[in-house]
């Protein structure tokens, strides 16, 4: 009895084992087949409207033709805009083309509306191309002033930071490349220039084109005059921790002058929308009602008379 007890016992687990290790391999090799499903299934392309218009703005940038003496000055608008790649010029390109096409349609299109000659929609066509072709010009100068003006704000800071530094014992380029570090969430736009002044010392390049390299490519008058400074306190062997302080003080009396100067111009500037907006609500508000009491008493006199 104990025998056949034990018998059915051990084939109990044999069988439950043996479906447990089959149920495993089937689980297993079903999960392989997956995998080599997916594997083998070719990857959706993911279509992004951005890059259509990326791609289509290269093409059509690098069909037409540049011109030699514009193209550097093109190349030095945009770095100092920030676009440092040298494709860039091509985008711009491009995109000044689709401009010019897209604005000379639409005027087309919104002049068909009106009744008109055709040498009218001739020259509606004109103005739109020219309205394209003027528009990325004007943006880009106002990413450049935008982007100056983050320079000029930021380097006061910039400079303070410097001096501290010089002053621990570390040299110029160990300066400009901890200034680089740790002002990049403040003013990330004068850092990025210090970052790639370092670069260019590193690759070798001698420290004052470096430091004209900086100047050239910010186009601010006021980092030209700390350019100056540097070049000068490294060629006559002055120190330079002083030469910085003084440099940050003038520039942050020169950003007080500057704002008394805003300031005294604001009044001038108040006048005409005073004169404009201001006063005649004002003659409203005051002389509206005696006239309309003037006009309310005056007119049963006038019809008795």
């Amino acid at each position: 009895m104990i025998d056949a007890l034990s018998l059915m016992m051990i084939a109990l687990v044999a069988a439950g084992t043996a479906a447990i290790g089959f149920g495993a391999s089937g689980y297993r090799s079903r999960a392989l087949r997956r995998l080599a499903e997916k594997a083998k299934k070719p990857e959706a392309k993911i279509y992004s409207y951005a890059l259509i218009w990326r791609e289509l703005v290269n093409r059509i940038g690098t069909v037409l033709p540049a011109s030699p003496k514009g193209l550097p000055q093109l190349k030095r608008r945009l770095i100092r805009a920030g676009y440092r790649n040298p494709a860039t010029a091509r985008t711009f390109q491009g995109i000044r083309a689709v401009c010019i096409a897209g604005f000379g349609v639409l005027i087309v299109i919104v002049a068909g509306g009106t009744a008109g000659e055709t040498s009218n929609f001739l020259l509606a066509a004109v103005a739109g191309m020219m309205l394209g072709y003027i528009a990325p010009n004007y943006l880009l100068s106002m990413m450049i002033k935008r982007r100056q003006h983050a320079i000029s704000k930021g380097l006061p800071n910039a400079l303070d930071l410097m001096v501290v530094c010089v002053e621990s014992g570390l040299g110029i380029d160990q300066t400009t490349l901890q200034v680089a570090k740790e002002l990049q969430a403040a003013h990330p736009e004068i850092c990025d220039e210090f970052s790639v002044m370092n670069l260019e010392l590193r690759a070798g390049k001698r420290r004052a084109d470096a430091l004209h390299n900086l100047a050239d490519r910010t186009g601010v008058e006021d980092v030209k005059k700390l350019v100056a400074v540097l070049v000068q306190t490294d060629r006559f062997g002055t120190s330079i921790a002083q030469s910085l302080r003084g440099h940050s003080d003038y520039l942050r009396v020169m950003a007080r002058q500057r704002a008394e100067e805003r300031a005294a111009k604001l009044a001038i500037k108040l006048v005409f929308p005073i004169f404009f907006c201001v006063l005649p609500s004002l003659f409203v508000v005051t002389i509206g009602p005696v006239m309309t009491k003037l006009i309310r008493d005056l007119i049963p006199m006038i019809e008795k008379m």
